[in-house]
C-alpha cells in the first residue's frame, strides 16, 4: 500500500467513524464538523449537545465501524451546486456544514459530496472504492478531546474523536507499543517524578517553573550550546525583554503575529510596548549601531534568552508548548558569497550537539509555497532555496523538501531529530533572511566603496530549550548522561558512626571542589531503601560507605545500568578514582562510564 492509498483509507475511516457515531447516538443528535486525515490517522469533530462521549465509549464505536466495514459500502461521489448543497445542509440540520458551504461561495460552481451507506458528507474525495478495502485489524480509536470549532475559542467546543490507521495490523501493533512506551516516558510524568519543573495555576498556564534539579539540566544544555557557538566565532549580546511595538511593525512580525504578543502598558509614556516574542529585530539594531565594512563580515551574535508568546490555552502542554520560551538564538550577518561557509558552520555545530545527546538527524528543506504568506521578492527566495539545498547536498546529509514550511521571511533548514522510540521532532534550525536586512536598511561598504545589503541567517541549535527538554526528557526516559544529570553522585551512609559521617563529608567536599553535583543520603532508611531511592531518581553513580569502606579506603560503586561500558569489570574504587572519572566524563560529555 502506497502513501496515497493509505491516506485514502484514513480518509474513508473518518467517514466511517462519523457514520458509526450517527448510528449510535441518533442522526438528529449529531452535528458534524470536519474529519480530515492527520499524521498516522484521522479525526472527526462532533457537536452532540448534552451527550458526552468518553474514552470508555470508543470500543462500542469501533465495533459499529467494524460492522460498517463488513457491509461493503461503496463511496459514491456526486457534485451539487452551491444552492443544492446549502439546501442539503439545511434539510439535514447541519449548521457547521452550512458555514463551510457559505465559505466556498465564489470558489467554484459545485461542491463534491460522497456517500457510503446512508451517510453523506461534503468532501474533496480520496477514498477507498468501498469499505471492504479498509484493513479491519489495522485501525483503532485512541482518544476523545475538546476542540473549538475552527480553532476559535469564541466558537462551540466540539468533541473530537481521534483514530490511527495503518496498512497492516502488524504496523498498528508496533505503533500502539510505541505509544505505550511514550506514556512511560511522558516528560510531564517524569518532570514530576524527578522533580524537574512545576506548573502553577497561580503563575499561569504555559509558564513553567524549574526546580533546582531541572535548572541544572536546562543550564547544562544551554551552556553546551553557548560553548559550541562561541567556538565557531559567535559573540554574546544581550537585549531587554520589552520593546516598542514599532520595532515589530518595521520587521513585519506585527502584521504576521501581532495577535500573539503580550502587550505592556507604561505609566510614564504613551509608547506602546510588547514583551519580545523573538530576538532578530533587536539584533539588527546592534548591527546597525555602527558602520560596517565587508572586512567586518561575517558578524555572529548569540543570545540565550527568554521570549514571550501569547499561545492559545488549548495548545499549551507541559514544556512542549509554553508562553515563556528560552531560545539559544543566533544571528549571522554576512555577504552573499559567505552563505555556504556559514551554513556549513551551523551544520557542523548542530551535528556535534545532536551526536552528544544521542539523536539521529535528517534535514527538511522548508520552502515557500504559492500563497501570499511570505515577504520579499520571489527571485530572492528561489536563489536562497537553491543555496540552502546546495549546502545540504554538498554536506551529504539525508534530506527532503517541503513547500509551505518556510518562515515568512525566508527558507529554512529544519533539522529533524529522531528520539529513542522512533519519533521525529523539528528542533534545530537555520533560516536565510533577505527581508529584514531590506526592511531595516542594513548596510555594509563593499571592497570598491559601494553600499550593499548583508544577508541575515537565523539559527538555533536547541531551539526552544523548554521544547527541547520535553523531547530530551522523553528520549532519555529521565536517564540523563553524567554531564547534564542534575545529580551525578549519591553518597549513601550505612550508619551515623562519626568515622563514616566524616568520610562521607570529606568525599562530598572533594566532589564539590571538582564541580561534581552530589547528595548525601544519611537518612534512617535501610541501605536497601536508600539504594532503591537513588535508582528511582536515576542517579548515574551511587556509593555506599560503612566502617569497612572507611578502613579500607575502597568504595563499592553502583553505576546506572545504561552507563556501564562493555569492558566494565572493576566495582571497587578509591575516592580519588571516582572523583577523577566523574570529572573527566562530565567535562568531555561522554555517554558511558569510564569506570
Amino acid at each position: 500500500m502506497n502513501e496515497e492509498q493509505l491516506s485514502n483509507i484514513r480518509h474513508s475511516l473518518a467517514h466511517v467513524l462519523a457514520a458509526a457515531v450517527r448510528r449510535i447516538y441518533g442522526v438528529k443528535n449529531v452535528k458534524l464538523g470536519i474529519g480530515p486525515v492527520i499524521e498516522n490517522g484521522f479525526y472527526y469533530d462532533f457537536d452532540l449537545g448534552d451527550i458526552k462521549i468518553s474514552e470508555d465509549d470508543l470500543p462500542k464505536i469501533e465495533q459499529e465501524m467494524q460492522k460498517i466495514i463488513t457491509e461493503k459500502q461503496e463511496f459514491i461521489g456526486e457534485e451539487k451546486s452551491l444552492d443544492e448543497a446549502a439546501r442539503w445542509a439545511k434539510e439535514t440540520e447541519q449548521p457547521y456544514k452550512t458555514e463551510l458551504i457559505n465559505d466556498l461561495k465564489g470558489e467554484g460552481a459545485t461542491i463534491t459530496f460522497y456517500t457510503n451507506g446512508d451517510f453523506t458528507d461534503l468532501c474533496r474525495g480520496g477514498h477507498a472504492a468501498n469499505t471492504s478495502e479498509i484493513p479491519a485489524d489495522a485501525f483503532k480509536l485512541t482518544k476523545v478531546a475538546g476542540a473549538y470549532w475552527r480553532g476559535d475559542e469564541k466558537n462551540t467546543m466540539m468533541q473530537r474523536i481521534y483514530g490511527v490507521a495503518f496498512a497492516t495490523g502488524v504496523e498498528l501493533e508496533k505503533y500502539l507499543k510505541q505509544q505505550e512506551e511514550a506514556k512511560e516516558r511522558d516528560h510531564r510524568k517524569l518532570g514530576r517524578e524527578l522533580d524537574l519543573f512545576v506548573i502553577s495555576d497561580m503563575v499561569g498556564a504555559g509558564l513553567p517553573l524549574f526546580t533546582p534539579r531541572g535548572t541544572v539540566l536546562r543550564e547544562e544544555l544551554a551552556r553546551y550550546s553557548n560553548e559550541l557557538r562561541e567556538h565557531y566565532g559567535f559573540k554574546k549580546v544581550w537585549t531587554p525583554h520589552i520593546t516598542k511595538t514599532a520595532l515589530y511593525e518595521k520587521s513585519g512580525h506585527w502584521a504576521k503575529f501581532g495577535g500573539e504578543l503580550f502587550l505592556v502598558e507604561s505609566q510614564e509614556t504613551d509608547d506602546k510596548f510588547a514583551m519580545k516574542p523573538m530576538n532578530c529585530p533587536h539584533h539588527t539594531r546592534i548591527y546597525a549601531s555602527q558602520a560596517r565594512s565587508y572586512r567586518d563580515l561575517p558578524i555572529r551574535y548569540l543570545e540565550t534568552t527568554t521570549d514571550y508568546r501569547d499561545e492559545k490555552s488549548g495548545e499549551l502542554g507541559g514544556l512542549s508548548r509554553v508562553r515563556a520560551l528560552t531560545q539559544d538564538d543566533s544571528h549571522i550577518f554576512c555577504r552573499q558569497d559567505q552563505i555556504e561557509t556559514e551554513i556549513n558552520i551551523l551544520m557542523n555545530a548542530v551535528d556535534q550537539l545532536y551526536k552528544t545527546v544521542g539523536m539521529k538527524l535528517r534535514v527538511r528543506l522548508s520552502y515557500r509555497d504559492d500563497s501570499d504568506a511570505y515577504l520579499g521578492d520571489v527571485k530572492l527566495w528561489e536563489s536562497a532555496q537553491k543555496q540552502l539545498k546546495d549546502a545540504v547536498v554538498t554536506a551529504g546529509l539525508d534530506f527532503y523538501e517541503q513547500e509551505g514550511e518556510a518562515a515568512f521571511y525566508g527558507p529554512k533548514i529544519d533539522f529533524m531529530a529522531t528520539d529513542a522510540i522512533g519519533r521525529e521532532h523539528q528542533l534545530a534550525t537555520a533560516q536565510l533572511d533577505f527581508v529584514q536586512p531590506e526592511r531595516f536598511e542594513l548596510e555594509y561598504s563593499t571592497e570598491n566603496g559601494n553600499i550593499a545589503r548583508p544577508v541575515m541567517i537565523h539559527c538555533a541549535l536547541l531551539g526552544s530549550i523548554e521544547r527541547f527538554l520535553s523531547v530530551y526528557i522523553e528520549h532519555t526516559a529521565g536517564k540523563f548522561p553524567i554531564w547534564c544529570a542534575p545529580e551525578q553522585l549519591r553518597i549513601i551512609t550505612v550508619n551515623d558512626n562519626k568515622n563514616v559521617v566524616d568520610f562521607a563529608t570529606k568525599l562530598n567536599e572533594a566532589a564539590f571542589e571538582n564541580g561534581i553535583r552530589t547528595t548525601i543520603d544519611d537518612s534512617n532508611n535501610s541501605i536497601g531503601k536508600k539504594i532503591r531511592v537513588a535508582e528511582t531518581w536515576k542517579v548515574p553513580y551511587s556509593v555506599v560507605i560503612g566502617e569497612k569502606e572507611v578502613e579500607s579506603g575502597k568504595l563499592p560503586l553502583r553505576i546506572r545500568a545504561d552507563l556501564v561500558a562493555n569492558n566494565a569489570a572493576k566495582h571497587v574504587y578509591t575516592s580519588e578514582e571516582i572523583i577523577k572519572s566523574i570529572t573527566n566524563e562530565a567535562r568531555s560529555r561522554v555517554s558511558k562510564s569510564s569506570l
